[in-house]
């Protein structure tokens, strides 16, 4: 990209790489939470929490097991993909150097 330096890309690279990671822990945390809960529970997940036909205590177990759970994901894959994108970036960093 002509006129951005080297760290403006990195860290574009950084938040498309960081979009996609939270976007995919979304996803495969509320699908592994939902399915602990049915197992747990031997109930589906309330999905609409705010319906009268679902117990206040249930609602509310659910809302905190998925709030804490999803931040938990997002913590770790977050993590996991940063120490990967750095050592990517070191790699690429010591390959430059070596051919300079």
């Amino acid at each position: 990209m002509p006129g951005k330096s080297d760290k403006q890309q990195q860290d574009m690279a950084w938040r498309a790489i960081g979009g996609l990671v939270g976007l995919a822990t979304a996803f495969v945390a509320r699908k592994a939470i939902g399915f602990a809960w049915e197992k747990a529970t031997g109930r589906k997940p309330p999905m609409d929490t705010e319906s009268l036909d679902i117990d206040l205590s249930e609602a509310i177990g659910y809302a905190i097991v998925m709030g804490v759970g999803m931040q938990v994901a997002q913590i770790v894959a977050g993590r996991a993909a940063r120490r990967r994108y750095d050592a990517w970036k070191a790699v690429k960093a010591t390959a430059r150097d070596a051919v300079s």
